[in-house]
């Protein structure tokens, strides 16, 4: 049994330091940004609307949701991530894409737009707290595996 005593990572500071200056150079993009991704996300929720459910439509809706579940908090809209993440939970699966009540899932693609439209932020604002509690209920009811 060796007795050396395990390397320790060393995080050289000047580079955190330039890590945090370069995000916080981008973030004066993150707006624009996010607009993409919402608009990237009501497309494709535009093509189930109109094209009908699908395999396709239905997993281009899923992986924007999934970049808005990552990005969002990036952005500064944690509560974009929390909504996101609720969309990615209904529509997780083939069987749920498939099966996901289409209202609901439209529900969170507006919650979405609400969110970055109305300057909701986290969900300690009381609207943006009440929205997430009530979407996160409805897919809890909705999940056979709670």
């Amino acid at each position: 049994m060796s007795t050396a005593s395990p390397r320790r990572l060393r995080i050289d500071p000047n580079a955190v330091a330039r890590a945090e200056a370069a995000l916080a150079a981008m973030a004066v993009n993150f707006d624009e940004w996010l607009k993409i991704e919402i608009t990237r996300m009501e497309g494709a929720m535009s093509a189930v609307q109109s094209q009908g459910r699908n395999e396709g439509n239905m997993e281009a809706l899923y992986h924007c949701a999934h970049d808005l579940k990552g990005l969002g908090a990036t952005y500064g809209f944690p509560i974009i991530s929390q909504i996101a993440g609720t969309l990615c939970r209904l529509i997780d699966s083939a069987d749920r894409r498939r099966s996901a009540p289409l209202a609901l899932v439209g529900v969170h693609v507006e919650a979405i737009k609400a969110a970055a439209r109305n300057d909701i932020r986290t969900d300690n604002d009381p609207v943006g707290k009440a929205l997430v509690l009530e979407l996160e209920a409805t897919v809890a009811a909705f999940d056979p595996e709670g």
